[in-house]
């Protein structure tokens, strides 16, 4: 009964709809200004869709606001003291440039309440910018001790443990799968974090919305695609298609009015102009943006700051659809096996403690390429763990249809129409055999392709190719040289030899200081391998035999565990 108003607004829509118990997606179709509504159920088995997820996190996000508060704030009389706007669903401090609280209100109205009652600071010499957002300062005029004696509140942690605190955590479990999963919980975004990077959104929206009154500004990437680890940069793109009027059909006769609107020579153009304002206004009136800088000829033009309140580093592009169905299909394969995440993690952190990713751009390895090729290994079982990108287009209806610029995007997004294969391999073996299979790849010859789930010959003299899976004429790894392509198997092949060898695939006792040895994935992630391997530099050292590399490694055991 919903899909004759032509102009509905999604998001209205979409609380309707919900509110009956059912979920609602926006998909992409035929091109890119046109979007289609999708009623989903969510599966059985709890997974819920992607776009599912995104709109319940955003209109959560609608409900919330971000306020700095003193050290040791009494939690119990702070939040009897926002009550009086309303009711509270959810709330949580956690600490950056100071102690911050992310408050979740039960409905907007209490929002506009908690604004009647906000006052703008006055500053001596100083003029400020009248800007009403949601990051507000919690102050104490009165008597009233807003400590009460008390301790800080338990504060929400918003980056990862250091890699040797890890390592010693990691190595007083019992198994290797253990110590997998355990990995994954430590590094993997928590709840609460996910909810403060959509509130982050939704401020920038606010900015946005003096301009696109009915824009929506949401996080891709690590921040949504499930393969996310504590402290890694807030993507976000400025989602302009759900503007009503795009696609509202002229009578065929008799009056009707359109908007006056300024033209650009190129939708590219048009991006740049949008951002380059919207940028403008981040630096000049976003409280806690610091930093602004306007990107505007990358190929993906952006605005990239610093958002000191959440410690997040942004980066804001406009309409990037195609990223957000690379988000979208990293979270379904995901949602489909634990195994997957569990694996993305471990390689990820293995491949990080070895320089073989860098937060600085380069000739190294991404993260997104490295998670590719996880994903092609787990097609490519004798028993597949994975279904290939075909097969999940081969599932798909009518309204999961997705043609981004000519790009065919289109894939199931019921998780229930998936039917996966019984593969029972543990994740100590699935990770040793991760270092087999491309410790023996053929990256002079082949290409990775998670579309067809199979190698195919490379179509360009590249190190490393990897198709990209919705614009297969671009290469995703054309960034990495041959040096750095050759570090990544050296240490595949010294890796997969270790977890062979039984000095390191069994716990070792504990030491007089009560700290257990590195062994398994901890020994994986000890600075050792790389010396042994020989890929520590840039000259490739002479191999060893195998009695010295276990001589030398053993000897860099004990080291460590002297030392801690």
């Amino acid at each position: 009964k919903f899909f004759g108003c032509a102009n509905l607004q999604f998001h209205q829509l979409s609380r309707w709809l919900v509110s009956d118990g059912a979920a609602c997606e926006e998909v992409g179709y035929g091109g890119p200004r046109l979007a289609w509504l999708h009623v989903v159920c969510d599966s059985k088995d709890g997974n819920k869709s992607f776009y599912t997820v995104q709109e319940e996190k955003i209109e959560q996000a609608e409900r919330s606001v971000l306020i700095s508060c003193p050290a040791k704030t009494n939690e119990k009389k702070f939040l009897s003291y926002l009550s009086r706007h309303g009711d509270i669903n959810k709330c949580f401090f956690y600490e950056s440039y100071g102690t911050y609280a992310v408050v979740e209100f039960s409905n907007k109205e209490s929002l506009t309440s908690l604004h009647e009652g906000t006052a703008i600071p006055s500053i001596n010499h100083e003029a400020t910018v009248p800007f009403k957002s949601r990051l507000l300062s919690l102050r104490n005029a009165g008597p009233v001790d807003m400590s009460n004696g008390q301790s800080a509140p338990p504060c929400q942690p918003q980056t990862t443990i250091h890699i040797n605190e890890l390592i010693q955590r990691l190595s007083k479990e019992a198994s290797i799968d253990q110590q997998i999963s355990s990995l994954t919980e430590t590094y993997q975004l928590t709840e609460e974090n996910v909810c403060l990077r959509f509130l982050v959104c939704s401020l920038l929206k606010d900015i946005a919305a003096a301009y696109f009154p009915e824009c929506t500004i949401r996080p891709f990437g690590s921040s949504v695609n499930g393969f996310g680890k504590l402290g890694c940069d807030l993507d976000m793109f400025l989602d302009l298609d759900g503007i009503s009027g795009r696609n509202l059909k002229r009578p065929k006769a008799g009056l009707s009015l359109e908007y006056q609107t300024k033209r650009s020579a190129s939708e590219r153009a048009g991006t740049q102009s949008i951002l380059s304002v919207i940028g403008e206004c981040v630096d000049q009136f976003g409280p806690g943006c610091v930093g602004v800088q306007k990107i505007l000829q990358a190929r993906c033009p952006l605005v990239r700051f610093a958002h000191q309140p959440s410690g997040f580093q942004c980066d804001l592009t406009a309409n990037n659809r195609v990223a957000m169905k690379s988000s979208e299909l990293l979270y379904l394969y995901g949602g489909l096996d634990r195994r997957v995440r569990c694996l993305v993690f471990s390689v990820r952190c293995w491949a990080r403690a070895h320089s073989i990713t860098s937060s600085i751009p380069g000739a190294w390895i991404s993260n997104f390429s490295l998670t590719v090729m996880v994903l092609f290994f787990l097609q490519r079982r004798t028993i597949p763990i994975l279904p290939t990108l075909d097969h999940l287009k081969e599932l798909a209806g009518p309204l999961d249809k997705s043609v981004i610029e000519g790009n065919d995007c289109t894939f199931v997004s019921d998780f229930t129409k998936i039917r996966l294969q019984d593969n029972t391999e543990t994740l100590e073996q699935l990770l040793q055999e991760f270092f087999e299979f491309y410790g023996t790849f053929a990256f002079n010859r082949m290409s990775i392709n998670i579309r067809k789930g199979r190698e195919q010959n490379k179509p360009e003299m590249s190190p490393l190719h990897i198709q990209n899976p919705f614009e297969p004429a671009l290469n995703v790894s054309k960034n990495v040289n041959g040096t750095q392509l050759e570090r990544f198997v050296a240490l595949c092949r010294e890796s997969a030899w270790m977890l062979q060898q039984r000095e390191f695939n069994v716990p070792h006792s504990g030491s007089a200081t009560g700290n257990n040895a590195p062994w398994g994935l901890a020994a994986l992630l000890m600075p050792s391998v790389s010396q042994v391997a020989g890929v520590k530099g840039r000259k490739k050292r002479k191999r060893e035999p195998a009695s010295e590399r276990i001589k030398g490694l053993l000897e860099s055991l004990k080291n460590s565990e002297v030392k801690s």
